[in-house]
């Protein structure tokens, strides 16, 4: 049902937008070459990929929350708080407010968009590389959650120093990107996304029955002969790398790591990751794509950011479910 449902809403997001183009229109060409010229390259070279990166979003965020939420036993952990987002946006921050130093051909080489997915990328790694070297040497994994949100401090305060020093126009920019954005993607741009995208969820996916043993706890999951330094390591790493390429391509998009875990939970009344990791693919990208349209449709002519929706949809939707089925299972 979820397949089917997404498939839909795939379909849905594709046919709104600015231009009206008929329904059976959209559906021929994803099989086909239209007549219409314009309206094949804005179904084929804009929304397609705009869609697809709503898939991809939604269901890695969906997938990282779900890992961090495994691994601290902590319903409130998200895809960012080993503090890989906030180093994203420290090398955004440092890039974009920090270019004006350069000369005018410089500064906007720097400021084009892969130079903003390189900063974001730079930032993330050092900071994924920094809590990997950490999780190696701390035993305890409450510590490393501690970790990450001191990071995510360190480098909100970097950030607030660089905004105090910067001009508006600076300063707008940097906003704008803090929005997050699905509709910035070329083919080409999104198929190095999917390939990184796919190595952080293979490795989700190998991790099944260690997230599965993580949730007896760490010394019942140590008992059963789980190599617990090798297994969380191997978490951080495949969060990281999808919460870090979700971030540099797309920006820091918030709320969706935290929500649909949760949603998949109640929905399917289980903690088995062997159902919970397919479900929360498919219904991330579902919501995603869901938020996506309604950040077109709200406002007439105009793309509301991405930010403010998924919170606005999404959090209702968490609370009434768990107002009417109060019992979390972890």
């Amino acid at each position: 049902m979820l397949t089917i449902l997404l498939v839909f809403l795939f379909i849905i997001n594709i046919s709104i937008g600015s231009v009206s183009i008929p329904f059976m229109a959209i559906i021929k060409s994803l099989f086909g070459k239209l007549s219409n010229e314009a309206w094949q390259v804005i179904i084929i070279d804009y929304r397609f990929p705009k869609a697809l990166t709503a898939v991809l979003v939604g269901s890695g965020l969906g997938v990282s929350g779900l890992l961090m939420q495994t691994l601290f036993k902590n319903p409130l952990a998200g895809p960012f708080v080993l503090g890989v987002t906030s180093g994203a946006s420290l090398g955004v921050a440092l890039l974009i407010m920090g270019a004006g130093l350069f000369g005018g051909l410089l500064s906007g080489v720097l400021l084009s968009k892969w130079g903003l997915i390189a900063a974001s990328s730079l930032g993330s790694f050092i900071v994924l590389s920094t809590v990997i070297g950490l999780a190696i040497r701390i035993k305890d994994t409450m510590s490393i959650l501690i970790i990450g949100l001191m990071f995510g401090s360190i480098t909100a305060a970097f950030v607030s120093v660089l905004s105090y020093a910067s001009s508006a126009e600076q300063l707008q920019q940097y906003i704008f990107w803090g929005f997050g954005s699905l509709g910035n993607l070329s083919w080409s741009d999104l198929f190095i996304f999917f390939i990184i995208y796919a190595v952080g969820m293979l490795l989700s996916l190998l991790s099944i029955k260690s997230l599965n043993t993580w949730l007896l706890g760490e010394v019942y999951a140590k008992s059963l002969g789980l190599n617990i330094k090798k297994s969380r390591i191997i978490i951080i790493i495949a969060t990281s790398i999808l919460a870090g390429a979700i971030t540099a391509f797309a920006g820091p998009i918030a709320f969706i790591g935290i929500a649909i875990p949760h949603m998949a939970r109640q929905l399917f009344n289980t903690s088995n990751h062997k159902i919970l990791l397919p479900a929360i693919i498919l219904l991330g990208a579902s919501v995603m794509l869901v938020c996506d349209s309604i950040a077109q449709i709200l406002v007439k002519n105009v793309v509301l950011p991405i930010n403010a929706i998924t919170a606005m949809v999404g959090a209702p939707v968490v609370i009434w479910l768990l107002v009417k089925k109060p019992k979390m299972i972890f």
